[in-house]
């Protein structure tokens, strides 16, 4: 995994990203959250536009730890189900930050069209100090499952 920020990757909105899924037969998501987020946030639901969400921790719970394995075991699965290197792929995170460093390292492997959920699935805190409130993938109204 290399630190340079020399590919551009692009921040989409979560309206955006479902109307992009929905449009392109050949794009797809990474949900990159913790296996703990999934069962206990929630999932997006995609089975309603005929796509499947993959799972995929760019860190993992408790110790958060960077999955060392990350670029090589996306790679193996994207080219087991046949995604092409510049399909439209969408990483979604909490809030946008490990979405948008799994997309970099995906990027820089070769993928040529990675994306960032900008807001996430729940979005930044609030004044409260709460997530889920302000804006994300939850608070559009776009389709979610529980773990």
């Amino acid at each position: 995994m290399s630190s340079s920020s020399a590919v551009h990757i692009e921040n989409v909105s979560v309206l955006d990203v479902w109307a992009r899924l929905r449009r392109d037969p050949k794009s797809i998501m990474i949900d990159c959250r913790t296996r703990a987020e999934w069962a206990f946030v929630g999932l997006p639901d995609l089975s309603g536009i005929g796509k499947q969400l993959l799972t995929i921790e760019w860190q993992s719970f408790p110790e958060n730890r960077i999955n060392p394995r990350f670029v090589e075991e996306l790679s193996a699965h994207l080219e087991m189900t046949q995604v092409e290197k510049d399909a439209e792929i969408f990483f979604i995170c909490r809030s946008g930050g490990r979405s948008r460093m799994a997309a970099q390292v995906m990027a820089e492997a070769g993928y040529t069209r990675c994306r960032n959920v900008t807001e996430g699935f729940e979005g930044p805190l609030d004044t409260n100090r709460h997530r889920g409130g302000a804006c994300g993938w939850k608070v559009a109204g776009l389709p979610w499952v529980q773990g």
